[in-house]
């Protein structure tokens, strides 16, 4: 598959990223329909209307700190990896070279009060050189009552899609109490989930986490995968893993951080031929 085929539409994200064209879209639909899943399949995340590629380059693989390992080649290699995909600053400069209507832009605020929430808010897209964020998730969420204590937050990121500064809003959950009151709660549009067969790194097990998922899958909610490869637990594993993974008819689409344009090219082969 051609680099510029890579994704059919495109998001970046301090997690996740999703970069390409989309003149591509009657073709990548053509060859779905004959031959399976590919990385640059479109598809849409939940019931919130935004199409997507199926999988998104993550760019924040082992982070802390405001670090990763893809924020560690520097702006121009992270920016260089992103747009390998169509052909924090290091996004940014990747989109100046894509027109803003094709690409989705994804991030998390780690806020837990709605003056926190706003300056990221205002932050992200300063940084992002956007006036608007595609999807924001409210990122590592671990309390079972998480949707009370933090209501805050949540009343915030709602303000800001109704004023357009964002599309959409959301979670990423960093334990299953978490993820249960997730599916449970009609204000989540976006679940970013944590999956794969080994249960690496995972809230739960799969036997666990698959039921919950199927739950927000149910309701509409679109559901992202992550941790595909249990952060590199499955690195030996991945055709294993890329399987699982498409075949939970669950994911909406999927992230896994590519650290090289090998691995990144890789990434697609291995999908095409799953």
């Amino acid at each position: 598959m051609r680099r510029r085929e890579f994704l059919a539409r495109s998001a970046v994200a301090l997690g996740a990223g999703w970069l390409s064209s989309t003149n591509l879209l009657a073709t990548v639909r053509t060859e779905r329909l004959a031959t399976g899943f590919r990385a640059s399949d479109t598809v849409t995340l939940g019931n919130t209307g935004i199409k997507t590629s199926r999988l998104a380059m993550g760019t924040g693989t082992v982070g802390s700190g405001h670090q990763s390992h893809q924020t560690a080649l520097g702006i121009k290699g992270l920016s260089d990896l992103l747009l390998n995909g169509y052909g924090h600053p290091h996004v940014a400069v990747a989109l100046k070279h894509v027109e803003r209507d094709k690409v989705t832009v994804l991030t998390k605020t780690w806020a837990r009060d709605a003056v926190s929430a706003r300056a990221d808010l205002d932050r992200f897209r300063r940084e992002l050189g956007t006036d608007y964020l595609d999807i924001c998730l409210m990122h590592c969420l671990t309390e079972a009552d998480w949707t009370e204590r933090f209501k805050g937050v949540m009343d915030v990121l709602s303000e800001a899609k109704e004023k357009g500064i964002i599309r959409a809003h959301g979670c990423s959950c960093h334990s299953v109490e978490a993820l249960r009151t997730a599916a449970k709660s009609p204000w989540v549009e976006v679940d970013l989930a944590r999956i794969n067969p080994a249960g690496a790194y995972m809230d739960a097990g799969p036997e666990t986490v698959v039921p919950i998922l199927r739950e927000m899958k149910a309701k509409g909610k679109a559901v992202v995968g992550m941790k595909i490869l249990g952060q590199g637990e499955l690195r030996h594993r991945q055709d294993e893993a890329i399987k699982y993974a498409l075949s939970l008819g669950l994911l909406d689409a999927f992230t896994i951080g590519a650290e090289s344009k090998a691995e990144q090219e890789d990434l697609i082969h291995r999908i095409a031929a799953a």
